[in-house]
């Protein structure tokens, strides 16, 4: 069986345009249902929307943003350590490529990882195809010009 549907690598970049975040690297992960983003702090706000740390890069030079965002709900997530945790879930839109959808990302710590984001299956369904043995195949790994 042949797709039409545009094939990524397990890796490429991706833009956040709604939180101006640009070029982040996001594992695709097609074991997990939500995607995640790396974030060192999340602040509760009066009118019930949150305000969280982005984390961009560490290294060479630690580099992050703050954002303003409203829950749509609050996740309970298994990972892979075993032990339960509580995470909120925000809407907003992710580009890759040329393709640009509305997805929902789980904020949570994801220091020591390589990718500071992960990007789930719901977010690809229907739009990707994922081949398992190739990265940046729709994005570029080195910095635009």
């Amino acid at each position: 069986m042949t797709s039409t549907l545009p094939i990524i690598g397990w890796r490429e970049r991706v833009d956040l345009p709604d939180w101006h975040l640009r070029r982040v690297r996001a594992k695709i992960d097609t074991g997990a249902r939500t995607s995640a983003i790396d974030v060192a702090q999340i602040e509760h706000l009066r009118d019930g929307r949150i305000r969280f740390e982005v984390v961009g890069r560490t290294h060479p030079v630690r580099r992050t943003r703050w954002v303003e965002a409203t829950p749509v709900r609050t996740s309970i997530v298994k990972p892979s350590h075993g032990e339960a945790q509580e995470r909120p879930v925000c809407l907003t839109r992710v580009r890759i490529g040329e393709i640009e959808r509305e997805i929902e990302i789980s904020l949570v710590c994801r220091s020591g990882m390589l990718c500071r984001m992960l990007l789930g299956r719901s977010a690809l369904e229907g739009v990707f195809c994922v081949d398992a043995g190739r990265k940046y195949l729709l994005t570029s790994r080195k910095p635009r010009p």
